[in-house]
């Protein structure tokens, strides 16, 4: 039996339908626990060749054993660009970005031709990756910029585009003092995600808390 055969059984085994089922209400078409997929990438360990070939199945548990186990550097941009379009589920878009586009050479090439694109989740992988340069590498950024573009975008923005203009719009609130209180009063006026459901200890996704919970935590750590 080839390798693909092997771990495609595998990949088979793991499937569990109560855990599809939760899945699929995100728009995700998998069944297999995340922690045992990561076992199974962490014995095989990097492969290059093999997550190329689980790509191309198109399965989406496949999809994201092979971004664990490739080389990240290896792809070439037109590939991470035509991996993106074709990833379909927001866990693999996910997953791509910030395991894989992240690390590449070529990143801020990809976010400056992904945070205009007419698709939507082609877009929000643009600004995902403009969150990390806020928070990381601000120097050259227009942020008064991006706050103009949030502010006038953001509230009718599809789903997924939306959550990532949105955490984009925190991280300036967080990351930059200057802007902190601009970037709270275009989450109060937009109200994107206010009533977002919250379980407890966790933060909510509503901008103006978001910020300032972090901003406290961060002030409390340096005490």
């Amino acid at each position: 039996m080839a390798q693909i055969d092997a771990v495609m059984a595998e990949l088979a085994e793991l499937e569990d339908p109560r855990i599809r089922e939760v899945n699929e209400r995100h728009g995700d078409d998998h069944g297999v626990n995340l922690t045992k997929l990561r076992a199974v990438a962490k014995r095989l360990k990097t492969q290059q060749d093999l997550a190329r070939e689980l790509w191309a199945t198109g399965d989406t548990a496949a999809r994201l054993l092979a971004l664990l186990v490739c080389r990240p550097k290896a792809f070439e941009q037109d590939e991470l660009d035509a991996m993106l379009r074709g990833a379909r589920t927001p866990k693999v878009q996910d997953w791509l970005v910030n395991y894989v586009v992240k690390k590449h050479p070529q990143a801020e090439a990809l976010r400056l031709a992904w945070i205009d694109d007419p698709d939507p989740a082609t877009a929000s992988a643009g600004w995902a990756l403009t969150s990390e340069r806020v928070q990381k590498r601000p120097e050259g950024l227009d942020l008064p910029g991006l706050l103009d573009v949030i502010e006038a975008e953001m509230k009718d923005a599809p789903d997924r585009l939306q959550w990532a203009m949105n955490q984009c719009l925190a991280q300036i609130g967080i990351s930059h003092a200057d802007l902190r209180e601009r970037a709270i009063a275009i989450g109060e006026r937009l109200e994107v995600l206010k009533d977002y459901p919250t379980p407890p200890n966790c933060t909510s996704p509503y901008a103006p808390i978001w910020i300032e919970e972090i901003v406290r935590r961060q002030e409390a750590g340096k005490a």
